[in-house]
């Protein structure tokens, strides 16, 4: 199989470690944007090659740090799966009115507006290869009546969803696919590398394993270049309101 670049934002636990840890094989190479250090330098998949680049992405500034660290090299694959919600966003007694206003600025700063920004950044980058791929991870919480109460995270989430589709028509003619993966309750605090078995066993009650969204990933990069998943909505089984 051809080497591939790998540029994850949001790569350091949860899913984005998932992703950082399932997707790339022997011979990739995989760029880690987080503030964090990525649990997957820890656990590296044998062959690939990891290079941690140190970015808060509620800042603006981290879009031109991430590009200079890349440099002009080609990416094929780009994963922006950062996101921030509401202190008690789920919980019963959530309540807008009391949200603080800089909480909901950093919350669509890391959902939205600096996600724009380090998209921006990398067109020269996924435009060189063949065949690349952008995935958006949004969520459920995103669609239209979801259920959901959280004012600033939902925006976020709805308005990547809407960058997406305006970014897929921008890069058609580029050979670029874009993909917005919409999942729903995940358990995000237990690693990708403790298995599905562990989410099982554990109190995690309906949530998904994270290999659950290493899987589709995995099968929307395994297309022909003539494919492009443009969106999947991959509620939880128990999750009644989407």
């Amino acid at each position: 199989m051809q080497r591939r670049n790998f540029l994850i934002y949001g790569a350091s636990r949860g899913v984005g470690g998932g992703f950082a840890a399932g997707l790339p094989t022997a011979g990739d190479h995989v760029w880690l944007v987080s503030r964090s250090r990525p649990e997957v330098l820890d656990h590296p998949s044998t062959g690939v090659s990891y290079e941690w680049i140190a970015a808060d992405l509620s800042q603006h500034a981290s879009a031109e740090l991430v590009a200079e660290a890349v440099g002009e090299a080609d990416v094929d694959v780009l994963i922006y799966n950062a996101g921030i919600w509401e202190k008690h966003g789920w919980s019963a007694d959530y309540d807008f009115a009391t949200n603080p206003p800089a909480e909901n600025a950093a919350i669509m700063a890391v959902g939205l507006t600096v996600a724009i920004h380090c998209l921006q950044k990398m067109i020269p980058n996924v435009k060189q290869p063949d065949r690349a791929n952008i995935i958006l991870v949004a969520s459920v919480n995103g669609l239209d009546n979801n259920g959901s109460r959280q004012v600033a995270y939902n925006s976020a989430k709805f308005g990547l969803r809407g960058a997406a589709h305006a970014l897929r028509e921008e890069l058609r003619s580029d050979n670029v696919a874009v993909t917005v993966l919409n999942p729903g309750t995940i358990a995000n605090h237990i690693s990708y590398h403790a298995g599905d078995q562990a989410v099982f066993d554990s109190d995690a009650q309906g949530q998904m394993p994270i290999s659950d969204m290493v899987k589709l990933v995995q099968a929307v990069l395994s297309l022909s270049p003539r494919a492009c998943v443009k969106e999947i909505h991959v509620p939880a089984l128990q999750d009644t309101e989407i």
